[in-house]
């Protein structure tokens, strides 16, 4: 197993079971305890772990991206109930923004068999998605490769993004909050997403319920800036009031997907 393998497996680990202990990693990953405690140096350098007395725990407060291995990972269910449902709003012949998010991913998943459509998007992981898809058209946005996202990010991605106008963008994000708005963990990500905003006709939220309340690094955008917002399901009541409020359309799997409203005007 190579050094990145090892470190992304305590990774997934450590988020499985909240803790790990340096002799149990040395024997299950067949190296020496120095070896293991210099990974867990290395994570814990990078914000992604707190050192414990014999192992580590996750640093919950770190607004450090995870790698994408691991994040496809995390809440996995929730994420495919809401890919399919974001796909279910997809139509054939359309021309789509996808983010670098793993539920990005998992939307391509659903809709690499899908024809005459186009897809723009700054993942790599969404690119190889649809490398052998042939009723799919694939733009990358191009720019500098973020290594722990893989997304491609920079002021040449948004440049590209400048030059399309597609009739819905699909993004995700790490914080979902009434006032702060929608908020992510890497500022270049953020202001790639951002710049998705003005270049579609419809903007596609796509969060699972553990990103309420939650407020990241980054601002991405004003929540009113929202036409639909998928989710497994919703917190509570001030949410849906909010919601309302602000004209936005919420999809889950109890809601189901009502469009008549996939002709509505979007504000």
């Amino acid at each position: 197993m190579l050094a990145i393998e090892r470190k992304n497996a305590i990774l997934e680990k450590l988020q499985k079971e909240q803790r790990v202990l340096v002799a149990e990693l040395s024997q299950e990953y067949g190296v020496t305890e120095e070896t293991i405690r210099r990974d867990l140096d290395k994570l814990e350098r990078e914000g992604l772990v707190k050192k414990t007395y014999g192992g580590a725990v996750l640093n919950e407060n770190t607004n450090i991206e995870m790698p994408l291995r691991n994040r496809e990972k995390t809440n996995r269910t929730e994420k495919k109930t809401i890919a399919k449902l974001v796909a279910a709003l997809v139509e054939d012949g359309e021309k789509i923004i996808l983010d670098s998010s793993s539920t990005s991913l998992m939307v391509a998943q659903e809709l690499k068999d899908r024809k005459n459509l186009t897809v723009i998007t700054n993942s790599l992981e969404v690119l190889i998605e649809f490398s052998k898809s042939k009723g799919v058209q694939v733009i990358s946005t191009g720019g500098m490769l973020q290594g722990s996202s893989l997304s491609l990010v920079g002021r040449n991605a948004e440049k590209t993004l400048e030059n399309f106008y597609v009739d819905k963008a699909i993004i995700s994000c790490k914080g979902l909050d009434i006032k702060k708005g929608v908020t992510d963990s890497e500022e270049a990500d953020a202001e790639v997403k951002r710049s998705m905003v003005p270049c579609s006709k419809k903007l596609i939220l796509a969060a699972d319920s553990t990103k309420f309340g939650e407020v990241s690094f980054a601002k991405v955008l004003d929540l009113k800036k929202v036409d639909i917002l998928v989710t497994d399901s919703l917190p509570d009541d001030t949410w849906k009031q909010c919601l309302a409020e602000l004209g936005i359309i919420v999809v889950t799997e109890e809601s189901g997907i009502s469009f008549e409203d996939k002709n509505y005007q979007p504000k």
